[in-house]
């Protein structure tokens, strides 16, 4: 029997057993096997991947590892340039565009509110986010490792909270996003871009008590919801503050 090692860094532990987080450890093989198999047989997505270092070289997922091999495996960096050794994805995400699974649909709100594109339904199965992540070029967001693990999916990302508040931050962190933040833009409901539209156009749609309060109206294009300042604005403006301050 064979044995090579391994130490992965930062977030990629999140998927690590115990007893194998933030350590040099042992793995012994009998066939050998590219280094994306071995890596994603501890529970690693490859999406979650983007350095590779086997014994102090840049590697690709096809490796095929040997005995005595030192593999030391990071997570995506999004706000930092490796260029100068082996990216093992497509560059980063300049112009984000995401596709929810269907537990996050609250996430899915929460970042149309902060102006980002976002893709959800909750009857999107696999194979549509798959499919509609390929075409479109979009981010998968889940809560299923299992479809990151997909050889064909270039960028994706497993949300660790279960806090929708949290997962939201957590996003925009972890895809440096927080210069791309342009809140109130999209519609809530249907992911349109949200059109200025004058209170005379929609006078009879309104409730008195807002005909009277508000002077500035947004409607969605796709949808026709329409939108104000209302008495929810002021709770989603504080997560929208709190997510454009916070420290990385």
């Amino acid at each position: 029997m064979h044995k090579i090692y391994f130490r992965f860094y930062e977030e990629l532990n999140d998927f690590l057993p115990k007893d194998k987080r933030k350590k040099r450890f042992e793995h012994h093989y009998i066939d050998r096997a590219s280094v994306k198999d071995v890596i994603e047989s501890f529970g690693v997505p490859h999406t979650e991947v983007d350095l590779i270092l086997v014994n102090g070289k840049s590697a690709g997922f096809n490796y095929i590892i040997n005995d005595g091999d030192e593999i030391s495996v990071y997570p995506v960096f999004e706000s930092l340039d490796i260029s100068e050794v082996q990216h093992l994805r497509p560059k980063p995400l300049r112009r984000p565009k995401f596709i929810c699974d269907v537990h996050l649909g609250k996430l899915a709100r929460y970042l149309r509110m902060m102006g980002f594109d976002i893709l959800y339904k909750n009857s999107f199965n696999d194979e549509e986010i798959v499919r509609t992540s390929l075409k479109e070029r979009r981010a998968i967001l889940t809560r299923d490792r299992g479809i990151l693990k997909r050889r064909d999916i270039a960028h994706g990302y497993f949300i660790r909270s279960i806090d929708a508040e949290k997962q939201t931050k957590e996003v925009v962190r972890r895809f440096d996003l927080q210069s791309s933040i342009k809140e109130f833009t999209r519609c809530l409901e249907c992911n349109h871009k949200l059109i200025k539209i004058s209170k005379a156009k929609i006078e009879g749609e309104l409730p008195l008590k807002v005909t009277d309060s508000q002077k500035e109206f947004f409607k969605c294009p796709g949808c026709a919801k329409l939108y104000w300042k209302g008495t929810h604005y002021q709770k989603m403006l504080l997560l929208v503050q709190k997510t454009k301050s916070m420290k990385y």
